[in-house]
């Protein structure tokens, strides 16, 4: 593994830039560019784990990054539940849904066992040396 030097180099980060990309794919294949209500909460939704991940970060303190990643993690739990309202109201497929639905169980999981794994770990973060 090579060492992390920024947010851009962890894999949930990386994961939650693939998800809001998957999401913008979406809007411009179907009619959710005109459901501009939902469209913005789910962009707004997947937005936000990737940017909580980088914000956490950078406050180079583990403590306050848990606290970060938590965000992310129910922001992963928001986008899932819109993502609902998107199959519902038919702008994606069965199988889209559930490769999306996938992709963000597993980044939840992810997130969640970087934040068990930073709540354990004696380094503190870079602000605290």
């Amino acid at each position: 593994m090579s060492k992390i030097v920024n947010f851009k180099d962890l894999e949930i980060w990386q994961k939650a830039r693939d998800i809001c990309i998957e999401v913008y794919k979406i809007r411009e294949k179907s009619q959710l560019k005109t459901d501009y209500r939902l469209y913005d909460q789910i962009n707004a939704a997947s937005g936000s784990i990737m940017d909580n991940i980088a914000e956490g970060f950078e406050r180079n303190g583990n403590k306050e990054f848990v606290q970060f990643l938590s965000i992310a993690k129910a922001s992963c739990g928001e986008t899932r539940s819109q993502l609902y309202r998107v199959l519902d109201r038919k702008y994606i497929n069965e199988e889209e849904f559930n490769t999306l639905l996938n992709k963000l169980k597993n980044l939840s999981m992810q997130i969640g066992g970087f934040m068990n794994y930073l709540q354990k770990s004696d380094f503190k973060g870079s602000k605290f040396k």
